[in-house]
């Protein structure tokens, strides 16, 4: 019998992860990531000789490559499923629907690179990516997309990682789905979707972070998870569309999102 780990002997992974550190890119509605040697080297030192270094890591739950748990985004007063958000809501966190609730994925991951669909590295700015975009990409993919299914769109927004104000979309704003391709997404059911920008969804130019509706239907209509600032570069260079996808959450009970390193598995 043949037994799982054999058969990951010549499996390939993609980390789908972009780095953290003081100053990258990111929401301004959030608390930025910031990290410092609390300890360094030779401030203590054992009668043998040795030392240790450790870090203190300050960061928002929704800064760099994260995942939004349902009680990320209320509407109206009420998250998923009905919930009147100030029933479970303190300052130490939310009492349903944190991040902890986020069982660790994995599943099929299906990756749709809209830029090829253009036959472009790099979606414009201001662009939104419409139902037919998606179908395309689907189609040149030759996959479909199942109940439970990650699925992940292409932009070649992670290109711009370098770019700061760019990246992060406040002036010119920054590609991704509007509202009905993200009715059309959650009707297939996929237990999650990603992207490589920062909010996930299209953020027209000039327009910030002010109004999420794909946000809305996402997490409070349907309960989709959303994973944002993802690093797909690889998948679009190698043509890579179908893949075992792994992701865990930190444990953080009450928390509305949490930093990630998800992966991608081809054997």
């Amino acid at each position: 019998m043949t037994k799982i780990w054999d058969q990951l002997t010549d499996a390939k992974v993609f980390d789908l992860s972009q780095p953290m550190f003081r100053g990258m890119p990111q929401s301004p509605n959030h608390p930025p990531f910031r990290m410092v040697l609390d300890r360094r080297h030779g401030d203590i030192v054992s009668p043998n000789g040795g030392s240790a270094s450790n870090e203190i890591i300050v960061t928002g739950g929704h800064v760099g490559t994260h995942i939004d748990a349902l009680s990320h985004v209320s509407y109206k007063g009420k998250l998923f499923g009905g919930i009147e958000a100030d029933s479970v809501m303190n300052h130490l966190g939310f009492k349903s629907l944190g991040v902890e609730t986020i069982k660790p994925f994995l599943c099929r991951g299906i990756f749709l690179d809209v830029a090829s669909v253009h036959g472009v590295e790099i979606l414009p700015p201001d662009y939104e990516i419409t139902i037919a975009d998606l179908e395309a990409a689907t189609t040149a993919a030759g996959i479909e997309i199942r109940e439970g299914d990650v699925v992940l769109i292409g932009s070649g927004w992670a290109k711009n990682w370098e770019k700061k104000e760019l990246f992060q979309g406040q002036a010119e704003g920054a590609p991704g789905i509007g509202e009905a391709g993200a009715v059309w997404l959650a009707a297939k059911k996929p237990r999650a979707c990603g992207a490589e920008t920062i909010a996930f969804e299209h953020i027209p130019a000039l327009a910030g972070h002010r109004e999420l509706p794909v946000h809305r239907v996402m997490l409070v209509e349907h309960g989709i998870h959303i994973i944002e600032t993802m690093k797909l570069t690889e998948l679009a260079d190698n043509k890579i569309h179908e893949f075992l996808f792994v992701l865990s959450p930190l444990n953080l009970v009450g928390a509305t999102g949490s930093p990630i390193r998800p992966l991608a598995v081809v054997i």
